[in-house]
């Protein structure tokens, strides 16, 4: 059943029978229903959504998360997960589902190193991740190219010439995996040696200095690079540094909750032993050549902030062989009201899995594990190297064809991430070959991001009217 939920194309379907699906499909949703946005009378207010998240989140942290969020429309959208996926449940459903990436903004495509090293770009967040509509994620990746377009100041044939780039893209690269056999979609990836060669001569000169200037950031981020810049000694031993609010060590964590610290240590070693049981036998033994030396808490991303979200510092053969684990909290995806909820009882097991599933070239020491925090609450958690090659664009410097062209780079990723896990013969007869879809996905962008303005203005209102306490800056 390939991923679990619907039927994908396998070697009992044949192509024609997929095809047929997929037209069938707009007798039920046409392509251009899906261009309509128009918020219900039932529609749940914005702000009360994300205070009934903030109720599961650090306390202390939620203020940052708002002050992050408050930044500007687009950062408001980039935490309004939650928001979007309420409006999309409440709107079309193709019914041709696929595993969805869950919050495919703009920002949550990057680089990062794949197992032989060499970088590549994809889908890079997965929190949300659950089997869907394939529509659902296209335009959550859509709408995020027309409200990133309005932030930058674009004119409205710029803002919809980038958004229809992102789903042309998208349709064109589907219609391309239709035609591949199954293997060679599996492979298929977008090497950033490959991008620059194609881009370059798309963009201006202070555009391909800030591509190359981003690439060799993100090779050097990794776990040496953390080392750098996320430890210091504290009497005689390597440890990571303390920088509240952002960074705290467990041990001071410890301190304040009156835990033992040594039993907060042997705790650590019983959960990093546990996500080792997670791992591919091969991950597992090089898992295995590292000591766990300290952990601390560390406030990631928007609409993360407030999740608890762990770092831990592991050592190999000496203090120049270090490895950082990202240890973050999984809750339910905020799609499971309106999609079905996971297959997977543990949602770090349904982050890991959807991840493998959809990312062409993924960080082999994926895992997850259950750990009970410091106020007696167990909470699932997924694994991954915190810095490994990451690196993503930015999209406040972006240009209009720049942003146009990055656009259709997500697109096309996203095409093939769908590729992977639906029937694609079925998406792309659904498609079909003229940009009917095209256009009424740009036209819902359009709709969305006054919607997202609308929002972001309430949640301004909101702090002004001393109901929401704001942290901006941190």
């Amino acid at each position: 059943m390939g991923i679990g939920q619907g039927q994908p194309r396998g070697a009992l379907v044949p192509v024609s029978a997929s095809a047929a699906s997929g037209k069938e499909a707009r007798q039920r949703i046409s392509r251009s229903a899906q261009a309509g946005w128009e918020p219900g009378a039932d529609r749940t207010a914005a702000v009360e959504i994300l205070a009934e998240q903030d109720k599961s989140r650090v306390p202390e942290l939620v203020p940052v998360r708002y002050g992050r969020m408050l930044a500007s429309a687009f950062t408001f959208y980039r935490g309004a997960a939650a928001i979007m996926a309420a409006d999309l449940g409440a709107g079309p459903d193709s019914g041709l589902r696929v595993q969805l990436c869950g919050d495919a903004h703009l920002s949550n495509f990057g680089v990062f190193q794949a197992p032989d090293r060499r970088l590549v770009f994809d889908i890079n967040d997965f929190d949300e991740t659950l089997p869907g509509p394939f529509e659902w994620d296209v335009k959550r990746l859509a709408a995020s190219v027309a409200i990133g377009a309005r932030d930058r100041g674009f004119k409205k044939g710029e803002r919809r010439a980038a958004v229809l780039g992102s789903v042309s893209a998208y349709r064109t690269a589907m219609a391309s995996f239709d035609a591949m056999s199954e293997i060679d979609v599996w492979y298929s990836r977008l090497d950033v040696a490959d991008i620059a060669a194609r881009w370059q001569d798309k963009v201006t000169k202070e555009d391909r200095r800030r591509l190359q200037k981003n690439v060799a950031k993100a090779r050097n981020k990794g776990s040496l690079r953390a080392l750098e810049r996320l430890t210091e000694t504290r009497d005689g031993e390597l440890r990571i540094a303390d920088r509240p609010p952002l960074l705290v060590p467990i041990g001071k964590l410890a301190e304040r909750e009156g835990a033992d610290p040594d039993a907060i240590t042997a705790l650590m070693k019983h959960l990093l032993s546990e996500y080792r049981g997670t791992l591919d036998h091969q991950a597992r033994v090089l898992a295995e050549r590292y000591r766990y030396v300290d952990a601390a808490h560390k406030v990631v991303g928007v609409g993360s902030v407030g999740t608890r979200a762990w770092i831990a510092l592991l050592l190999g053969r000496d203090a120049s062989d270090p490895l950082f684990l990202q240890v973050k909290e999984a809750g339910p995806s905020v799609l499971e009201p309106f999609a079905g909820a996971s297959r997977f009882r543990h949602h770090g097991h349904r982050v890991v899995s959807g991840q493998r599933l959809t990312q062409a070239a993924g960080d082999v020491l994926l895992g997850w594990l259950t750990a009970e925090g410091l106020d007696g609450r167990k909470r699932d958690f997924y694994v991954r190297q915190l810095w490994d090659g990451k690196g993503s664009a930015e999209i406040e410097a972006m240009g209009p064809q720049t942003m146009a062209g990055y656009a259709e780079l997500c697109g096309w990723s996203l095409a093939r991430a769908h590729a992977r896990t639906g029937d694609r013969a079925a998406i792309s007869a659904y498609l079909g070959k003229g940009d009917a879809f095209d256009q009424a996905v740009a036209e819902f962008s359009e709709a969305y991001a006054d919607q997202n303005e609308s929002d972001y203005q309430a949640l301004l209102d909101a702090e002004s009217a001393g109901g929401l306490t704001v942290e901006r800056g941190v």
